[in-house]
């Protein structure tokens, strides 16, 4: 069986430059990375690994919401420019790389469901917990710096609803990390106990004459952002990927 160690390229790469003490500062940073990067191959003794990295477009995201990821820190210019320098590295030490255009959330969210579409196994290597939205046997996550999985289980609880009602949650109670906005007015405590009695956001709107008549008025309002909190949070799984499961097996 096929086993995809899929990194997501500036989830690792960030948090191991930010350890560094000058952000202007990438000694060293092409042996760090390859260092992590073999150790999690020993660990999980994958058939193939693919690290995927972000892109310059503008993400369909951002067109549907120019708020999106709004105030996020850039990216130290010093490891902008050492990028290209790096993926050479890695190529070097058997981890290929794969640039998506915009984000790699999506394009990782892809490679994972069509391997185990056909039979395979995927580890996605992040802590962005949005990928516990991919529930399947077959589809593992990995936090390299707690060394742990990250699992859907940990996440029901903190979140404090079901896994099929996580993308419903978000819609409600919104992102702060990615500036998705939610409904303004519901907040966590709110989106749980509306979970609770009607179970997904479309019997939420369906019912509305049953919600007491304060929070209805507040999901009335933010219906429309309701729905656009709804797609953006989604991973998508059918983005067209310019590449070959071939080009990312390890060497025998």
């Amino acid at each position: 069986m096929n086993t995809f160690l899929i990194i997501d390229g500036l989830n690792l790469v960030r948090r191991i430059h930010a350890a560094q003490p000058n952000e202007n500062d990438t000694n060293g940073l092409d042996t760090r990375v390859t260092s992590a990067c073999k150790k999690l191959i020993k660990f999980h003794q994958p058939s193939h690994v693919a690290i995927v990295w972000d892109g310059n477009g503008i993400s369909w995201r951002k067109q549907l919401f120019e708020d999106y990821k709004k105030g996020r820190k850039p990216m130290p210019e010093a490891l902008a420019q050492f990028l290209p320098e790096l993926k050479t590295h890695l190529a070097e030490n058997h981890v290929n790389s794969l640039d998506a255009e915009t984000e790699a959330d999506d394009v990782i969210a892809t490679l994972a469901c069509k391997l185990v579409s056909s039979g395979g196994e995927a580890i996605i290597v992040s802590t962005d917990k949005g990928f516990t939205q991919l529930n399947h046997p077959k589809i593992k996550r990995w936090d390299h710096f707690n060394q742990a999985y990250l699992t859907v289980e940990e996440r029901e609880q903190k979140l404090g609803v079901q896994h099929s009602q996580f993308i419903d949650y978000l819609a409600l109670a919104g992102d702060s990390g990615n500036k998705i906005p939610g409904v303004p007015g519901i907040g966590p405590k709110s989106a749980i106990e509306l979970l609770k009695t009607f179970r997904s956001l479309a019997n939420i709107y369906t019912s509305i004459d049953n919600v007491g008549a304060k929070q209805a008025k507040k999901l009335e309002a933010g219906k429309q952002m309701a729905r656009m909190s709804y797609k953006l949070v989604q991973l998508q799984t059918d983005m067209p990927l310019q590449a070959n499961l071939s080009q990312f097996r390890l060497p025998q």
